[in-house]
């Protein structure tokens, strides 16, 4: 049992001596890694002192241990859980636990344990940014005033805007590439805080109040279906299982059927808490992982195709292009030049 971690730094210290792991300074970033057990994975950590940190995360946790912590920063972060979770008990809540997906919280004093299981597989990244950053960087540089209260503390929204998303997605293929440099890093970040702000500012009805505050959905004139907790779990349970199966998605009957919960109700319940149809979140997604694929790998166009889910290449290219205004194939021509 650890005490007394009173720090964001501290905490994340801990768990990399707990994880075994030692820092490498690379051309932008620091790689830290087990040197005598590279299989158990990597944290890969960028970091700009007092505004912001970026990390990307690939391990295997080798023991149980369970961290305690009584934090009085003041922080937001955000990111994807693409595998694994971990248990954490707030003061004062529930027990709780991070599971696949998109998040979203504002840190203040929180008190609380996390908890890790041995054995447990872990990818992820997550941007923090720190209050000196938001309330004095962003203000005197950009004139901006970003609007705490727009947000519930200590709450973790299960969302973030698309934008978001493709944005984590561009970083960690600019990783990968060893091309995420501190200009770049910055760029993106202030990327994705302009789209949440602009979430949140669109409507007092916005995709994160629709986390915590839900209940009548319009679907005609003077038509509504009505959501129930067990609903919004049910559509949250849709969202992970879509987000694992990219390469062959249930169909709406089937995967209305493996959450409990009508088709009408899914696709329009899906819409309204995600401000995105299914089958849009499919193809935006799809999307996002091939660029990873694209520049992260050598695999071939069709190879690729099929990972994220299109049997023939013509229908992926067509798509692709759509949205990227350009084939896969000049995509990557693009990267090789630009590297």
């Amino acid at each position: 049992m650890q005490t007394n971690i009173t720090s964001s730094d501290a905490f994340t210290k801990t768990v990399l001596t707990e994880l075994q792991f030692k820092p490498i300074k690379q051309k932008n970033c620091i790689l830290y890694q087990n040197p005598n057990r590279p299989e158990d994975g990597y944290l890969l950590s960028y970091v700009r002192p007092n505004c912001y940190s970026f990390g990307i995360a690939d391990f295997t946790v080798p023991h149980c241990f369970r961290l305690t912590f009584d934090n009085p920063e003041h922080l937001i972060r955000f990111g994807i859980v693409y595998k694994g979770s971990t248990n954490f008990k707030l003061e004062n809540q529930p027990i709780s636990s991070f599971k696949p997906s998109s998040f979203f919280v504002i840190e203040k004093g929180i008190k609380g344990q996390q908890a890790w299981k041995r054995g447990e597989h872990y990818h992820g990244a997550e941007i923090i940014l720190y209050e000196s950053y938001v309330t004095q960087y962003l203000k005197e540089h950009f004139h901006f005033d970003f609007d705490y209260s727009k947000f519930s503390e200590n709450v973790t929204y299960p969302y973030l805007p698309l934008e978001v998303n493709m944005a984590l997605e561009k970083m960690q293929t600019l990783s990968a590439q060893n091309s995420l440099n501190p200009l770049i890093l910055e760029s993106c970040i202030l990327e994705c805080i302009s789209a949440i702000v602009q979430t949140v500012e669109s409507s007092s009805d916005n995709a994160f109040t629709k986390q915590l505050h839900y209940g009548k959905v319009k679907i005609g004139t003077n038509k509504y279906l009505h959501l129930s907790t067990n609903d919004i779990q049910s559509i949250q349970k849709a969202h992970e299982i879509l987000t694992i199966s990219l390469q062959a998605p249930p169909t709406i009957e089937h995967l209305s059927e493996l959450v409990l919960l009508s088709p009408q109700k899914l696709k329009a319940g899906f819409s309204y808490y995600y401000h995105m149809s299914i089958g849009r979140y499919i193809t935006s997604t799809r999307m996002a992982t091939a660029e990873n694929l694209l520049s992260t790998t050598n695999l071939s166009i069709a190879e690729i195709a099929e990972q994220v889910g299109y049997p023939y290449a013509s229908n992926f290219i067509k798509m692709f292009r759509q949205t990227y205004q350009c084939t896969p194939l000049e995509y990557r021509h693009r990267l090789m030049c630009s590297s």
